[in-house]
This record gives structure tokens, sequence and C-alpha cells, in this order.
């Protein structure tokens, strides 16, 4: 029993208070964040470059595999893994926050964390999330196009951009891809930086990130823009730049965490 306690932090979960915070408080995250990442560029690049590799390498797969339509959905659906992909950082910026050394190999303490098996938990359900997005990708494409396969990639993009079936998969998979994104955001914004920091249970860490995000839906509505924008800025070219804008929001987002979550 003591073991599984220490496992998923059960046995260690007090309610947090939740602070308010205003748009400066988001600024000072994001120049928060470019400053760990000044101090250390070379470490979150190398923990981040996985991310694009990854993207280039499905990408590549879909294409191979007459899938085209399938590229921007798992492309788009990577935000919704982020908040995992990032652990590594939360725990340089808990560290050097802390004065303490902060290289690579630190970051690979989360997985001597108390809140491991929590953090495991959580990331299972975002991957569940993932999978569910592709899925419903899948179906609507299937809904407006039925068994259509493009022959070429300009093919694939006119049907998308010039005909009535293309620009309904185009709304209706934006705003459930939406859908998926708030639910990702609402339950991961603190809950993963929180883990790190303390041992908590998945349970816990969730509940306090949808806490946090009713207690300031507007700030975390454009915190979520803010989001969006940089990967969409880092998707390009061909998702290279993530390599540089995924460390910058990991670490941004434990400074949010910070300051939404009182310690």
């Amino acid at each position: 029993m003591a073991y599984q306690q220490t496992i998923t932090g059960a046995a260690f979960d007090v309610r947090p208070e939740i602070r308010k915070i205003g748009i400066d408080d988001l600024k000072d995250a994001l120049r928060r964040g470019y400053a760990d990442f000044q101090a250390m560029p070379s470490h979150a690049i190398f923990l981040c470059l996985i991310y694009p590799v990854l993207g280039i390498v499905l990408g590549g797969l879909t294409l191979g595999y007459s899938l085209l339509w399938m590229l921007f959905p798992i492309i788009a659906g990577f935000a919704l893994v982020g908040p995992l992909a990032a652990v590594g950082l939360y725990e340089l910026s808990r560290r050097r926050e802390r004065g303490l050394d902060a290289n690579s190999e630190h970051a690979l303490g989360v997985l001597r964390s108390r809140s491991f098996g929590a953090i495991v938990t959580l990331g299972i359900m975002q991957l569940v999330i993932y999978g569910a997005w592709l899925a419903t990708a899948q179906a609507i494409y299937y809904w407006s196009f039925g068994d259509f396969t493009a022959p070429s990639l300009g093919e694939f993009l006119r049907q998308v951009f010039t005909t009535p079936q293309g620009w309904t998969l185009i709304v209706v998979g934006n705003l459930v891809g939406f859908v998926f994104a708030v639910l990702v955001l609402t339950i991961s914004v603190v809950s993963f930086p929180m883990l790190v920091d303390r041992p908590v249970s998945a349970a816990m860490a969730a509940e306090t990130s949808v806490r946090a995000v009713r207690a300031n839906p507007v700030p975390m509505a454009i915190w979520g823009l803010i989001v969006a924008a940089f990967l969409v800025i880092g998707s390009l070219p061909f998702l290279a730049g993530l390599a540089v804008t995924m460390p910058i929001l990991g670490h941004a987002t434990w400074h949010l965490y910070r300051k939404v979550v009182a310690h």
C-alpha cells in the first residue's frame, strides 16, 4: 500500500489554492520561459528535437501510404501530447528556479519522481485523447469524401480547397479539433508541472488544472491562443521550428503553473 501511494501520489493529495492571473502574468511567464531557454538552449533543443523529427517521419508515412488526408490531423494533434513531451523541461526550469544544476541528465530526474506513476497515467490519458482525435478526423474525412483517395498532393489540395466537400472537411475538422484542444488545455495546463513539482495523484493534478482554467477563463483562453500560434510558427519550415518554440513554451508553462497554483 505504501508503495502504491508513493507511485500514485494519493497519500500526498492536498487541494492547493488557485490564484487569479492577468495578461501581464502571461507575458512574464513567456519572458521567464525564454530566459530559461537562453540559459539552457542545448539541453532544451536536445530534449525536443525528437518532436519535429517524429512529425516529419509520420508525415512521410502518410505520403508514402496515400494517407494524405491524415497528414494535417497527425501534425495538428501533436499539440495534444505537447504537455507530456515537455515534462523534462519543467524539471529543468524547476531546478534553475531553485538555483540547482540543470542539464540534460537532470531532465531525466522525473523518472525518479514520486509522482512518476501519476505522470504515466496522465500521459496515457493524453495519448488516448490523441488517438480519439485521429479516429474522429478519419470519420470526418470519410463523411466528407467517402473512400476517395487523391492520386497526388496537388489533387488532394485542389479537392480540399475548391470543393464543397473540402470546405466541409476544413470547417468541421477545425471545430472538432478546437474542442479536443480545449479539453487537453483544461486538464493539462498546470497538471504536468504540478506532478513534477510535488507528489500528488493524476486525478488531483487534473482537477487542479480544471480549477485553474475555471478561475482564469480569459487568461487561459489567451494562453491557448499563444500556444497555438507558437506551434504554427514552429511548424515552419517542416516542423523544424518546434525545436525552438516547444522548449520556450515548455519552460513558460512551468512559470505559468507557479503563478497560478499557490505553494
